[in-house]
């Protein structure tokens, strides 16, 4: 009997410090809390301006002068500075993303002799990922279909080489040398891009000029060249933007074998298995096969990029 009063009266004294340490805590806690809200947020006055980004004395585009003492051209230049200085998410990503594809872009641009600015178009046009417009343009370089089909990319149920960084960045490239050889100089090239060389064409002889600058186009090609020329400026100088990204936090490339296959394949998920990766993993790495087979009646041959090293990390638990 006795043990059994102790019993109780040990469970009280627990029942009563628990109480009075729970009571304490909330109680310190809300008093902590309500002192928070009562102090003021103060904000600095550096803190509470918003800063027009500085826009060079003198830009180039291509190697070609864009005549900042316009004053059109001035504010449509500043207007992208603005837009993509501000937009810290997207050009973030940008920057990261440039990191693991400018290597291959610039590469081939340089094999086609296209001006090195022209990487930058990349990123305009699709943020250097593989996204499709609701007018059907598709990849990194925002290809449409005849004007891929044109320039020597597959396009079928199976496969859609747009999506293929290098082969694309190879259709534009000779897109762009077609419009400037046309055209007469990379910034109506560029222009033409959005305009389309025919478009381009027309205007010069409507409008009797040949510099884009002195063209009035639609509000779209206009904001496209600005936008192109304020992302070169803010990738060569982020810091001067107030982007501050550490080299241990771009985006690494991607490590890779190829395979070569002349077959058809019934089941890219065994295929990929047996290749000692998952699915997703062959089709982040070839994403221009857009479907889970590849029926290759004509045997064709294609490279097949197969994960490797750091990005071939793979865990089925």
């Amino acid at each position: 009997m006795a043990d059994k009063k102790n019993t109780l009266l040990l469970i009280s004294i627990i029942i009563v410090l628990f109480s009075a340490v729970a009571f304490t805590y909330f109680y310190l806690n809300a008093k902590i809390r309500n002192a928070i809200r009562q102090q003021p947020i103060i904000i600095t006055e550096n803190e509470r301006r918003i800063y027009s980004p500085p826009i060079p004395d003198s830009l180039f585009f291509c190697g070609e002068k864009v005549p900042l003492e316009d004053f059109d051209v001035r504010e449509r230049i500043e207007r992208e500075f603005l837009v993509n200085t501000y937009w810290h998410s997207a050009t973030l990503l940008y920057l990261k993303r440039a990191n693991r594809w400018f290597p291959l872009i610039e590469k081939i641009l340089d094999e086609y002799n296209i001006h090195d600015d022209f990487k930058y178009l990349a990123v305009a046009e699709s943020g250097l990922i593989n996204v499709v417009s609701p007018a059907g343009a598709t990849g990194f370089w925002q290809l449409m279909e005849s004007t891929a089909k044109k320039y020597g990319l597959e396009i079928n149920n199976e496969i859609d080489e747009r999506y293929d960084v290098e082969k694309s960045t190879i259709a534009a490239c000779k897109y762009l040398l077609e419009a400037k050889s046309k055209l007469g100089n990379w910034t109506l090239a560029g222009a033409s891009y959005n305009f389309g060389i025919s478009g381009i064409e027309n205007q010069i002889q409507s409008q009797q000029t040949k510099n884009y600058y002195n063209l009035y186009l639609n509000e779209e090609t206009y904001r496209f060249i600005a936008r192109i020329i304020a992302l070169k400026e803010i990738f060569k100088n982020p810091k001067n933007y107030g982007f501050y990204v550490t080299d241990d936090e771009l985006y690494p490339q991607l490590e890779f074998s190829e395979v070569k296959v002349d077959y058809s394949i019934k089941d890219l998920v065994s295929f990929a298995k047996s290749n000692g990766i998952n699915y997703k993993l062959l089709k982040i790495f070839n994403p221009w096969l857009r479907n889970s087979s590849l029926i290759n009646k004509n045997k064709k041959t294609y490279i097949l990029k197969i994960a490797k090293g750091n990005s071939a990390l793979v865990n089925e638990e």
